[in-house]
This record gives C-alpha cells, sequence and structure tokens, in this order.
C-alpha cells in the first residue's frame, strides 16, 4: 500500500459552492489519501452561505474556508497537484494556468446551486441535492485504486465520473 497523499484541486468559476463542496468532502472522506483545494477562475467575496449551512448540517468543517483565485495555485511553491476536476461548464470552458506537476484533469459537471432561483426552502433542497450528488462522485473517486492503475486508466476512470449520471440518494459522509 502506498502512503502517497495526492493533491487534488476543484475548479469552479466563483469558487463559493461546488468547489468548496469537493474540497470539503474530498478532505473528510479520503483523509488518509487525499489533499483537496478548491479555486476559481473569477472568485467571489465569500463562501455562498447555503453551502456553509449544508456542510454544517453534515458535521462537516467549514472553518477556514474561503473563495480563492485558481492563481494561488500556479504560482512557485504551491502543491504540486496530481488532480485538477472542473465542476463547473464555464471553469472548463476557460484556459488554465499551468498547473505545476502535470495533473490529471477531469470535468465533472454540475448544475450551480448558487444560480438557483426559488423560495429560501426551494434552495435549501436545490443546494442539498447538489452536495449529494458531489459526494457520490467523491466517494466513487476515494474508493478507485490508484496505486493498481495506470495514468491513463485513471484518466478514463476520471473521465467517467464525470459523464456518469449520479443519484442523489441521500449520503451521509
Amino acid at each position: 500500500m502506498s502512503d502517497k497523499i495526492y493533491n487534488t484541486l476543484f475548479l469552479c468559476t466563483g469558487n463559493s459552492a461546488r468547489s468548496i463542496m469537493a474540497e470539503v468532502l474530498l478532505n473528510h472522506l479520503g483523509r488518509d489519501r487525499f489533499r483537496a483545494y478548491s479555486a476559481g477562475s473569477h472568485p467571489g467575496a465569500q463562501v455562498n452561505p447555503l453551502t456553509l449551512e449544508v456542510l454544517q448540517s453534515t458535521r462537516l468543517q467549514v472553518e477556514g474556508l474561503c473563495s480563492k483565485s485558481w492563481d494561488e495555485f500556479a504560482r512557485p511553491g504551491a502543491p504540486q497537484l496530481d488532480f485538477v476536476i472542473t465542476l463547473c461548464d464555464s471553469a472548463a470552458g476557460e484556459v488554465c494556468p499551468v498547473w505545476p506537476g502535470q495533473p490529471i484533469t477531469a470535468h465533472w459537471g454540475f448544475e450551480d446551486p448558487s444560480a438557483f432561483e426559488g423560495t429560501a426552502q426551494e434552495k435549501r433542497e436545490f443546494f442539498d441535492k447538489i452536495f449529494r450528488q458531489i459526494a457520490n462522485r467523491i466517494k466513487i473517486f476515494n474508493s478507485l485504486p490508484l496505486t493498481k492503475l495506470d495514468r491513463v486508466a485513471i484518466k478514463r476512470e476520471l473521465d467517467a465520473l464525470g459523464d456518469r449520471v449520479m443519484q442523489t440518494s441521500t449520503i451521509a459522509p
């Protein structure tokens, strides 16, 4: 068994909802295998309050979370990345910085909960739905036998995760 910790960066345009959820989930579920980060191409001023509410409702850590620029991860001294995963179609279509470490990249598209319009309860339910979808993919990602797969096979598995229609059953992290 390998002691390698895989550095994973999750990207969204605003870094206020989906990428934050993915960062927290992978750091929680994959704490022995992964170190997750998140960033955005045009980060907002703060993490969406509904993101924090959803994370807190599942007893996940929210302390220290903030929206940050993806430029922080392309600078000298940034963590060497193993994986870079975009979670929104806007970020997937942008020209990304050159990431240190030649990471494997993938796109896992999710609807933007921050853009959802409805009542306060409907918004909360939509955030919960997206959280469960992200949790499903993170659980599968965390279970991949990375030490037994070559780079091409890992890329294929990550791309397949992006292509899957994930169920939105209740997931307890």
